[in-house]
């Protein structure tokens, strides 16, 4: 990769995220996105030839972890290292939020010297977007009523409804699989649902994945087992997309349906919608009688449909039987993780490193969302750390 080169092509995108935050892809204009893909790739690439891209000298992240992660939690604080920026951890039960202080008042308080925040809040249908929002509209009347000196950007790092730092690392593996973005046009990918072991487990893949990759002209195959659906405005997002990008999008109750003569497969697995949704009621009303009949309800249902499985066989009926398997880990691996999983050892072993090689593009996303969130000429800020060309590692 030419990196100066890239530099020239990103500064020729004039798209303007500035002051802005990355919440949904969706929202986003083409333009935009592709600017965050562009300093994504020219970051990694910085990466790799050891090239210093620390484009703040001082300042806080905070990382506002509200589930649990692991991917995630570490690409965060990893991309903000890149950049030079330290990460602060928000414990929620050891800050005076436990004590009932309000998100306007904690989303000023933790930003004083900060220069982006990242909240992972996916639990809870209706309430993520919805919570970062209200972070994000803080911020906005901190910044303006003169209390902070900057205005950090809210990095979605999943909620109810997307999950564009992955869905976004995703797309980058599969556009350097291929070739590049021409050549994801017309090539199918299958997201489908797959048996796991457990419930409750968010939707914001599946919908994060199909919102995007339609928009970028791939023929999309969403499967799952009657009753799985997914929120009904990120189905309309997919069919707007498809009709703009001259792409497709289709839904069908086959994992076969879905893995025939597909380019690219992702099983895995998601609770219902409307599962999700008596969940959060329960949770609300912290009643834990009902969460848990609400989960023996779901592991029986779930039970019914063992054989969704990722195996060797469904891989078969793929392009030349040698599709591209896609996870956002960690995979429900039977007979290693689990008894019964989402995919078979045999295929999750074979496709290992290409799904880790997936993982490693979501630390230079989030560094690309801070960047291009934070800096009013991203272009001309990586311009100048070629120029320095200092070294990452002395």
């Amino acid at each position: 990769m030419d990196i100066n080169n890239s530099i020239n092509e990103l500064g020729k995108l004039g798209a303007d995220l500035y002051g802005k935050d990355f919440l949904l892809t969706w929202e986003k204009s083409d333009a935009e996105l592709h600017a965050v893909l562009k300093i994504a790739e020219i970051l990694k690439e910085m990466h790799a030839q050891n090239i210093d891209a620390a484009m703040f000298k001082t300042g806080l992240a905070v990382s506002n972890f509200r589930d649990n992660s692991t991917r995630t939690r570490f690409s965060f604080s990893s991309a903000c290292n890149l950049l030079g920026l330290a990460v602060q951890d928000l414990d929620e039960g050891k800050s005076q939020i436990a004590h009932g202080e309000t998100v306007r008042e904690t989303a000023n308080m933790i930003s004083f010297l900060t220069e982006a925040v990242g909240i992972r809040d996916d639990m809870f249908i209706g309430k993520g977007h919805t919570y970062m929002k209200e972070v994000a509209e803080a911020l906005d009347d901190g910044y303006k009523q003169g209390v902070l000196n900057q205005r950090p950007p809210v990095v979605n790092l999943q909620c109810d409804l997307d999950h564009p730092t992955q869905s976004m690392s995703d797309l980058l593996f599969i556009k350097n699989h291929f070739g590049g973005f021409d050549n994801l046009k017309g090539k199918k990918i299958a997201m489908t649902w797959a048996y796991s072991p457990s419930y409750g487990k968010p939707l914001s893949v599946p919908q994060g994945v199909i919102a995007l990759m339609t928009r970028f002209g791939m023929n999309v195959e969403l499967a799952y087992p009657e009753g799985y659906d997914l929120l009904p405005d990120t189905i309309e997002v997919a069919k707007k997309h498809a009709a703009a990008s001259g792409g497709s999008f289709k839904v069908s109750n086959s994992m076969e349906s879905a893995f025939q003569d597909a380019d690219i497969v992702y099983p895995k697995s998601w609770a219902p919608f409307k599962v999700m949704e008596r969940r959060t009621a329960l949770l609300e009303k912290n009643d834990h009688p009902g969460l848990k009949e609400l989960e023996k309800e779901c592991l029986a249902q779930n039970s019914k449909f063992t054989s969704w499985e990722c195996d060797e066989a469904k891989m078969a009926l793929t392009k030349g039987g040698e599709a591209v398997y896609m996870h956002c880990l960690p995979a429900d691996i039977t007979d290693v993780s689990c008894k019964q999983g989402e995919v078979s050892a045999k295929v999750f072993e074979k496709y290992r490193i290409g799904t880790y090689k997936e993982a490693g593009y979501k630390p230079f996303v989030i560094a690309a969302m801070i960047a291009a969130c934070s800096k009013k000429k991203p272009a001309e800020v990586l311009a100048g750390l070629m120029k320095a060309a200092g070294k990452r590692v002395l």
